[in-house]
């Protein structure tokens, strides 16, 4: 009976992990679609997401904790909790920084000072990082998650793009340094986001292969 409570235990762990990781997503994405489109609506309607998170995210620590404290995990069952933690912890700053992109459409008005092509692009990039990492995850697929960490770099130079272009155009137009840095943090946002979806593919690799590494 102890055997069956304990495999019941891990079970729930990774489903309460999957669901978690379905709401970061949608979070992200909303937040990404509300900001481009400047839909205060959707913005809000995706700031109410940061209470779920929040109340899944003290299930799984409870239930980190029991495992850890009750059963004495060893070996493959051991390094999923200890990913399942890291792995929450980098899902939680995902969403404080969707939350934050979701921020932005209530303070820019009359529409945005340049289309956010590039913008969009790096966003596109993190979304699939968020989608595969987790998919990494579930399948405990380390080639997938090296393959999904390598898409940093992607994010990173559109990054350095888009802010030169910002700061050259605030040099050439004061009156738009409001609506620039309003930008200038979303780029930001969306680059953490990268880091922290490398941060999980580090985690699925210790998960899978017990190996250590640095992806970002």
């Amino acid at each position: 009976m102890a055997r069956e409570q304990y495999v019941q235990q891990l079970d729930l762990l990774r489903e309460s992990m999957f669901s978690l990781g379905e709401i970061v997503e949608l979070a992200f994405k909303d937040s990404m679609i509300a900001v481009i489109d400047l839909d205060v609506k959707l913005a809000t309607k995706t700031l109410a997401l940061e209470a779920e998170v929040d109340k899944l995210e003290e299930g799984i620590e409870t239930s980190i904790f029991d495992l850890l404290a009750l059963q004495q995990p060893m070996a493959s069952d051991l390094r999923l909790i200890v990913s399942a933690l890291k792995i929450t912890a980098d899902l939680k700053r995902i969403l404080g920084l969707s939350m934050n992109v979701a921020k932005i459409p209530g303070k820019i008005e009359d529409g945005h000072i340049k289309p956010l092509t590039d913008t969009r692009k790096m966003a596109d990039i993190a979304i699939y990082m968020l989608e595969n990492s987790l998919k990494a995850f579930k399948t405990q697929d380390a080639e997938l998650a090296r393959a999904v960490a390598a898409r940093d770099e992607e994010i990173d130079k559109l990054f350095y793009a888009v802010w030169v272009e910002l700061i050259e155009m605030m040099a050439k137009d004061t009156s738009i340094i409001s609506k620039a840095t309003y930008l200038l943090f979303l780029i930001r946002y969306i680059e953490r986001i990268g880091d922290h979806c490398c941060n999980i593919c580090e985690s699925v690799i210790y998960l899978a292969t017990a190996e250590r590494v640095k992806l970002n």
